[in-house]
């Protein structure tokens, strides 16, 4: 799922479908003469707020989390508002053709085969057909703004890589990949508080029990795990950092061998992982990471271009803040 969601740079900043407001709507924003509904502020949300709610315990502390979130999301469909607004003015819209295009492709890099197992897909991420359809217009919309807006302005030099790949060498040498498996308890995107919670006290007697002597994870894995690897024991195999969502590599790297962890949640669930093992890596030679450093400034640069040229059109517009 992870190409999936991952396709192109403007996903990576402005991702999310964007819900039309209803006049019912407490009005979040209103970005010249469009307007923002709270419900599409808190759609945006719901994923970090339900993280919120089942971490932070202390109330006062948790409310200036959501207001955080809520910003932060608010801030978001601001700025798409923006760019969409850009996209219609330049005639940047993306046709039935290309969107079609884009949806084989979708299928062609997950190896999906038929309509039902796509939908199937998209409804563990939280999306119907119609939805993704949607979102992935507007994501092929925005790239081709920023294509244009943007991209000129992003140049890597010899010097640039040289500099990424002596801070590449001082963070890879002496560290280590690991060999880890988990035990998965699904969360549906959707899960009230009160279901995150059950999932969670579900977790820790999973870790609780995968703990005790003589139990063996792998077997635990099998019968238990709710995940795609469980036929496999919760198997991950041996990863380096940056690969996993971060909270998740946060704990594995962590870990000491045979250490199992208490549940770590992350956007399919909670996690309880155990290491198996741990070696050194190799640094690799400049020219074998090269095209993958050049990529990872490119987008560094583009992310830094595309928040300046959102805060130029912010300037230009009459934006009105109701929350």
């Amino acid at each position: 799922m992870k190409k999936l969601m991952g396709t192109m740079v403007a996903a990576l900043l402005l991702s999310g479908a964007v819900a039309r407001a209803e006049l019912v709507d407490r009005v979040a924003a209103v970005v010249n003469k469009d307007v923002i509904a709270l419900s599409e502020v808190e759609k945006r949300a719901a994923p970090e707020l339900s993280r919120v709610n089942s971490a932070v315990r202390e109330p006062q502390k948790r409310a200036e989390e959501r207001a955080r979130v809520l910003k932060s999301s608010l801030d978001t469909l601001i700025g798409e508002k923006l760019m969409e607004a850009q996209i219609q003015e330049l005639g940047l819209g993306t046709t039935d053709a290309e969107l079609e295009a884009a949806m084989a492709d979708v299928r062609r890099q997950n190896n999906i085969t038929d309509d039902s197992q796509f939908e199937r897909l998209l409804s563990g991420e939280g999306y119907t057909l119609a939805a993704y359809k949607d979102f992935l217009r507007k994501q092929m919309s925005r790239m081709k703004l920023v294509q244009m807006k943007v991209s000129p302005k992003v140049k890597v030099s010899e010097e640039d890589l040289k500099a990424a790949y002596t801070q590449y060498t001082k963070m890879e040498s002496g560290d280590a990949e690991v060999h880890a498996r988990h035990i998965l308890v699904q969360v549906d995107p959707k899960a009230t508080p009160q279901q995150v919670e059950a999932a969670r006290q579900k977790a820790l007697k999973l870790a609780e029990e995968a703990r005790k002597p003589g139990v063996d994870f792998t077997e635990l894995a099998k019968a238990k795990s709710e995940g795609p690897s469980a036929k496999e024991g919760g198997d991950l195999g041996f990863f380096r950092r940056g690969v996993m969502v971060p909270a998740f590599e946060k704990v594995a790297f962590a870990l000491k061998e045979g250490e199992v962890s208490e549940p770590v949640r992350t956007q399919f669930g909670w996690h309880v992982l155990k290491v198996e093992e741990r070696r050194a890596v190799d640094v690799p030679a400049f020219e074998t990471v090269r095209a993958e450093l050049e990529g990872r400034l490119r987008m560094q640069k583009t992310e830094k271009y595309v928040e300046q040229y959102v805060q130029e059109l912010r300037q230009q517009a009459s934006i009105d803040v109701k929350i």
